[in-house]
């Protein structure tokens, strides 16, 4: 069994993206490792060079300036990662720039693709997401963040990037995705989760690394004035509600979770949910499941 991974950054050292830990945090389980590294001028590439392991393939590319509309430029450079996939891969792993996997549940996951491997009907693998949230000690847990998403999937020229690489569909024409919908992919849904960091970072940082992302999904930068204003640090209090994390992060997140220099203090009384999302939060405590939230998979 041969099992590839691909990611993809740009300007990752200045946005604080643990994407160097995020490489790492899987390059035992994979044969190759694809990384795609957009035009930045902060080290990135080089940060990415100093890992210095032979598995690692760097794979540069440009972001297209006008491409600003539904986070489409995150599914192209998703797709360039595929492309560079070696042929004879039997599984691909993809892991975003600010995701983790523990250490613990790498054998555990080694071992699924190793079953599954005969079996075609499974086409990928569904993790569940632990979304970091303010700090360390945190995490989101609503239907507001996606709890589930692929990220495994067959080596298949017919499996794509979906929309705004949040997960993979199969399409009729490979090489034009937006055009189509695209079918779900039949997956299997693991119990090893992905450890998401994209909302831990200073204010400051974070309000950076949010009109970043947002010039990626609006064709104009009106929408800074209308939704930021003359903000100059990230309002962690906009949110609905959080658990305390009580387990271990991964080992590769120690020194970073040492150099936290800025104090998130969660208040439950504040928060902006409207009574519908109160409602859904009490069956979801009640009963453990999430309703209406969208399924970007067909679980087997």
């Amino acid at each position: 069994m041969k099992v590839a991974a691909f990611s993809y950054v740009r300007n990752g050292v200045y946005y604080d993206y643990p994407f160097a830990e995020s490489i790492k945090s899987i390059l035992p389980v994979v044969d190759e490792f694809i990384m795609v590294v957009g035009d930045s001028k902060d080290g990135s590439r080089e940060l990415v060079e100093q890992i210095n392991d032979p598995k690692i393939k760097i794979v540069d590319s440009v972001w297209d300036p006008k491409m600003r509309s539904g986070g489409h430029i995150f599914a192209q450079q998703a797709n360039i990662g595929l492309d560079h996939v070696s042929k004879d891969a039997d599984w691909i792993f993809h892991i975003q720039a600010d995701e983790l996997i523990h250490e613990k549940d790498l054998p555990a996951i080694r071992t699924l693709m190793e079953q599954e491997l005969p079996n075609k009907n499974v086409e990928g693998f569904l993790f569940p997401f632990i979304h970091f949230f303010g700090d360390y000690l945190h995490y989101a847990p609503s239907r507001r963040f996606h709890q589930r998403e692929i990220r495994i999937i067959r080596n298949h020229p017919s499996i794509r990037s979906f929309r705004d690489s949040q997960g993979f569909r199969v399409f009729n024409n490979p090489d034009r995705p937006l055009d189509e919908k695209g079918r779900k992919l039949r997956v299997k849904l693991i119990e090893p989760a992905v450890y998401h960091y994209s909302y831990v970072k200073s204010p400051e940082k974070q309000l950076q690394k949010q009109i970043e992302f947002g010039k990626r999904w609006h064709d104009s930068d009106e929408w800074i004035k209308a939704s930021l204003g003359n903000k100059s640090s990230f309002d962690y209090t906009k949110i609905d509600f959080l658990y305390p994390f009580k387990g271990t992060h991964p080992a590769l997140m120690k020194e970073r979770i040492a150099q936290q220099d800025w104090t998130f203090d969660y208040n439950p009384a504040l928060n902006n949910m409207k009574l519908k999302e109160k409602l859904l939060k009490f069956v979801q405590e009640t009963t453990g499941k999430q309703l209406f939230i969208s399924k970007n998979y067909t679980i087997i």
